[in-house]
């Protein structure tokens, strides 16, 4: 607590030292006043009489006015000095209030010498007097001379301070336009937040038109939409969002995208003011008394065109039309048309992500159609595989085997010793198994591999024994059928041929078993050749004849399998599309279709005529 109190003190001694000095000059002067004095060096002739004008009255006040003005004259400097000590930024100027304290001192003495001189005094007074006075006249001399440097300075520091006050005014203008630059950052970033807080197209469109009219104090917001192309080819703006729906029900509000509001706000970047007699802006609820100008700006729309390496790929398409509607006591600042040119910009980039979204939904959407396509698939492919394993199961215990059991007994049966006929019966049951055997592995390789083509096994065989044990089975069918049968086999026809015994025999009772299926009862006629001139037809054809076993020609062999009905006098086939189909009443059926036989025969490079 020492040090404030001794500050104190030290600053009450330095404002009372001129009213010290005053008040011991007082008793001086009033002493000088109140004696008497005589002026022996004045030859003044007493002029100006007695009274208050005397002359020694003149002479006291005098006296007391120099010591009053040598008193102000000292209280100057030390006024000068309590002021000024402190201040380090006229140290370029100390001379000069050095100089101006020393005129004002000597001025100060030489008054106060003066004031000693209304009395008889000695030389020394005089000569005192004297030099205070010279020196009092150089330093005023040279106090003028320093003034004529410092003036202009002084001006100087005046323009300065003009022009500082101009730098001040203009730094507060600037100050006052980043404010608002600052205000309007802070308007975009928080309409930014809230049109990002959705990814929904309408909801980000109706929350623009909400913080646009909060923020800028707008009556009324829309937003026209470009319609898709007519028939016509003709394009049109449809109002599809507004803030404030107008006193008209009119439903859909549509205008032409040709107006002239419409093509000027659609080619311009920035905000386009609107006239009173616009379209657009009466459409969107401007144009009335207590409406102000009316704004509009574009927006683009993009639209996500297609996916090349995981990238959208974005085309501009078209243009939205955002329409503000002010009070009538707005008008538009460039602070205000910046914050809706940034805010259109924003919700252009949140339009094209919630584009890129929906599209993202959407293949997502597919791909999961896709993926349940799939996975039903996999599950009807196992259940074939599994119906296929189990109809390969059941081929190959309820048929497999017993056709195998059937072979293994006819060929025990074979090696005994038996008469031409029973041989026959045996050799044609044991071929007639095998036929059986090989359309079951037939059946059940094409289950398994979804093969339609019959693999051939083309080996030599005698045709002769083939011809009679299918002439044999055709005469069981008949007999069973209760047909007469017939065969006419030629003796040129060859023996050892080449080819697939099996599936000859097959198409031959599939041919007799078709025929007698077809009608009630008749006689068949079952003929073997060689047909010669067919083959010479043939021989440019995709054939394969069979080979003698004596010549190294070649030489067809035409199986005709005829039916001779008992209401009919004539040898004629009817047409397969006449025949009525008698129901079949057995449970086994060793019969495949006419297309699949028609297959083998391809296969075998023949074809089979009835």
């Amino acid at each position: 607590m020492a040090p404030p109190r001794f500050r104190c003190r030290a600053g009450a001694r330095r404002r009372l030292a001129p009213l010290l000095l005053l008040l011991a000059l007082a008793p001086a002067a009033v002493a000088a006043v109140g004696g008497d004095v005589e002026y022996p060096h004045c030859s003044c002739d007493g002029g100006g009489g007695g009274g208050f004008w005397s002359v020694d009255n003149i002479f006291r006040w005098q006296k007391v006015s120099d010591l009053l003005i040598a008193a102000a004259y000292f209280s100057i400097p030390l006024e000068i000095l309590y002021f000024v000590a402190g201040l380090r930024h006229l140290l370029p100027f100390r001379w000069v209030l050095v100089q101006f304290g020393a005129f004002i001192v000597l001025c100060g003495l030489t008054h106060l010498l003066a004031a000693f001189t209304y009395e008889p005094h000695p030389f020394v007074l005089v000569l005192l007097l004297t030099v205070a006075k010279f020196l009092t006249a150089l330093v005023s001399f040279l106090t003028a001379i320093t003034l004529l440097t410092l003036i202009p300075q002084l001006l100087r520091v005046k323009v300065r301070e003009s022009l500082l006050w101009i730098k001040a005014r203009e730094l507060d203008r600037e100050v006052d336009l980043m404010k608002q630059q600052e205000e309007a950052s802070w308007h975009v970033r928080m309409l930014t937040q809230e049109i990002r807080k959705s990814l929904d197209r309408h909801t980000v469109l109706y929350t623009t038109l909400i913080e646009l009219s909060r923020v800028l104090g707008l009556t009324n917001c829309a937003v026209w939409m470009p319609s898709a192309a007519a028939s016509d080819g003709k394009v049109t703006m449809h109002l599809t969002h507004e803030l404030r729906r107008g006193g008209s029900d009119e439903g859909l509000v549509v205008i032409g995208v040709d107006d002239v509001d419409v093509v000027e706000v659609r080619r311009s970047d920035g905000v386009k003011l609107l006239g009173p007699g616009s379209a657009l802006a009466a459409a969107s609820g401007g144009g009335k008394e207590d409406t102000g100008t009316v704004a509009a700006i574009r927006m683009p729309m993009l639209k996500v065109s297609d996916f090349k390496g995981g990238t959208p790929e974005v085309i501009q398409t078209s243009y939205a039309v955002l329409v503000l509607v002010p009070p009538a006591d707005k008008t538009w600042g460039a602070h205000e048309t910046e914050i809706v040119e940034v805010v259109a910009d924003q919700v252009a980039v949140a339009l094209s992500h919630a584009s890129l979204l929906e599209e993202s939904q959407a293949m997502r959407d597919r791909l999961a159609e896709q993926n349940r396509e799939l996975l039903q698939a996999r599950r009807d492919t196992l259940m074939a595989n599994e119906a296929r394993d189990a109809f390969q199961r059941v081929m190959s215990q309820g048929m497999r085997r017993p056709i195998h059991s059937i072979l293994g007994l006819v060929s025990v049966v074979q090696e005994d010793d038996l008469t031409p006929e029973q041989k026959l019966v045996v050799d044609t049951m044991g071929r007639t198994a095998t036929v059986v055997s090989t359309l079951i592995n037939d059946v059940m390789e094409m289950s398994a591999t979804n093969r339609e083509r019959f693999p051939l096994e083309t080996r030599p065989f005698q045709l002769h024994s083939m011809i009679r044990d299918a002439a044999c089975v055709s005469r069981c069918l008949c007999d069973f059928r209760g047909f007469g049968f017939a065969v006419h086999v030629e003796n040129t026809l060859p023996n050892l041929v080449i080819g697939d015994e099996r599936r000859i025999f097959h198409v031959i009772l599939h041919m007799v078993g078709n025929l007698i299926s077809r009608i009630d009862s008749g006689h068949v006629t079952f003929r073997v050749r060689a047909d010669d001139e067919v083959a010479e037809d043939t021989l440019g054809q995709r054939w394969d004849p069979w080979r003698p076993s004596y010549s190294s020609g070649y030489s067809s062999v035409k199986f005709v399998i005829g039916v001779k009905s008992q209401q009919s006098s004539g040898s004629t086939i009817p047409p397969a599309g006449q025949f009525k189909r008698k129901p079949s009443g057995e449970g086994f059926d060793l019969r495949l279709s006419f297309s699949m036989c028609r297959k083998l025969v391809q296969v075998l490079s023949n074809c089979p005529f009835l």
